[in-house]
């Protein structure tokens, strides 16, 4: 497989490549310090490899794409086999449930993606001096891939716009999603950006942190050598408690917390509510280089607004006070928008290889598109932001 003299090939293991090359590709702008995000990084996908949260048993077989030209590695994509549609919060499973009522086989597919991750980031992973070509040889690669294997599609989520754009150009269907984020106007503390609020939600917030607060404990904001493994082993109980409620299984091993314990602690922030001596509740963070990805929740016991305390509100105090621009918390919740979340579009990109198939989910897309952009722009509208001119503070 070839696009002009690039070379595609394809490894089952992150182990199987050196961290420099893949990380050259990966996250470039890591020379100048932090990555853009870390979801991409060699660390983190073998973290998922080596814990077992991908591979054998899990639905994520790895079929990494490496693109080489002359020699050299100038692309790279995280391209897994799958059996299922669960971790990926970009949904198909009606596109499954209609393609094997007309008597096809929806699984397996392929997933350029990174597992159990909600957060828009590159998907074609390329040396900036080769953008254009590495982005097509890695599209023409997947897509050669899944035909070869006879796959009834390929499926590229939470990429960049522009990367949307560009795989458009190429032929694969666009789709347009929606998630919640914060994002700051310059705020230079929590009471900053309270102020930008209207006086209803503003006071609402207050309020609402001060219940948070009452639950009778403090709370703690770890990163680095803060997080200890004892910490793993509180979150690790809340972990299971969501995952049980909303999945049935946690789609994290224990062992990718032991894994993040060792490789990607500076990575993180983690949260945790403690009360007698006992962490109740936490949650975890991600860092990039402008953003806090919101990620996993838990708790052992319930108090009146500890989630929006931990979940939303914290980190977006603990963004303004480390100079990040940008909170994103994560898949789907319109009850974010009363707290300071917008609604904003994410995007992925899709190919399928039935013909007529593909037609009919075309047309599905396109009719999508225009609800989930009039759905934005009806809750922008109704966002807790004041309105210019039309409110005196108090």
């Amino acid at each position: 497989m070839s696009d002009a003299q690039v070379e595609i090939s394809v490894i089952s293991s992150l182990s199987q490549v050196d961290a420099v090359d893949w990380d050259a590709c990966a996250c470039p702008e890591d020379a100048e310090g932090r990555p853009i995000d870390p979801f991409t990084t060699h660390r983190f996908l073998l973290a998922l490899e080596r814990s077992g949260s991908v591979g054998r048993g899990t639905g994520w077989q790895p079929q990494y794409l490496l693109a080489r030209l002359d020699g050299e590695m100038i692309g790279a994509a995280p391209l897994y086999a799958k059996n299922h549609s669960q971790g990926e919060y970009i949904f198909d499973h009606n596109w499954a449930d209609a393609f094997e009522r007309a008597g096809g086989n929806y699984y397996p597919k392929l997933q350029l993606a990174v597992p159990h991750t909600p957060a828009t980031g590159r998907r074609l992973l390329v040396k900036p001096e080769h953008e254009s070509i590495a982005q097509s040889a890695l599209v023409q690669g997947a897509v050669q891939l899944a035909a070869q294997n006879h796959v009834s599609s390929l499926h590229i989520t939470f990429c960049t716009e522009d990367e949307a754009k560009a795989g458009a150009q190429m032929g694969l269907m666009p789709r347009v999603s929606q998630q919640f984020h914060w994002v700051s106007d310059g705020y230079a503390s929590f009471d900053d950006f309270l102020g930008s609020l209207s006086a209803r939600k503003r006071k609402n917030i207050r309020r609402e942190r001060a219940q948070a607060l009452d639950f009778g404990g403090t709370i703690h904001a770890l990163t680095g050598d803060q997080i200890q493994p004892e910490h793993w082993d509180a979150f690790w109980q809340f972990y299971q408690d969501t995952g049980a409620r909303k999945w049935g299984t946690p789609y994290l091993t224990r062992a990718f917390f032991d894994e993040a314990q060792e490789t990607l602690k500076d990575d993180m922030l983690l949260l945790l509510a403690e009360r007698d001596g006992h962490y109740i509740a936490g949650a975890l963070n991600f860092i990039g280089r402008d953003t806090l990805y919101g990620r996993y929740w838990g708790c052992l016991e319930d108090h009146p607004c500890l989630h929006f305390e931990l979940c939303y509100y914290q980190a977006i105090d603990w963004a303004i006070t480390n100079g990040l621009t940008r909170v994103e918390a994560g898949a789907q919740g319109a009850h974010k928008l009363a707290r300071g979340y917008l609604p904003v579009a994410t995007h992925s990109l899709h190919w399928i290889a039935d013909d007529g198939f593909s037609d009919a989910v075309q047309q599905f897309l396109n009719a999508e598109r225009a609800a989930i952009d009039e759905d934005i722009e009806i809750m922008t509208e109704y966002g807790p932001f004041k309105k210019t001119g039309t409110e005196v503070d108090p």
